[in-house]
């Protein structure tokens, strides 16, 4: 499968909906706390995450 930023994007924010969707039906803390602490935390150590790994791949890819 050949990764492009749109397929990119959409596979990240699908994780990061279904973490979410997850948290909110199991009930396991107050909606507020997962949707203004838990869900921008998720983005930011995905984005991290996935500069890391493009930054990996960059360099697997020329050495």
């Amino acid at each position: 499968m050949e990764l492009d930023q749109t397929k990119t994007a959409v596979a990240f924010l699908a994780l990061i909906v279904v973490g979410t969707g997850a948290l909110l039906a199991m009930q396991v803390m107050p909606t507020e706390t997962t949707l203004m602490m838990v869900t921008p935390s998720m983005l930011v150590f995905g984005l991290v995450c996935l500069g890391i790994g493009v930054a990996h791949g960059e360099y697997r890819a020329t050495h």
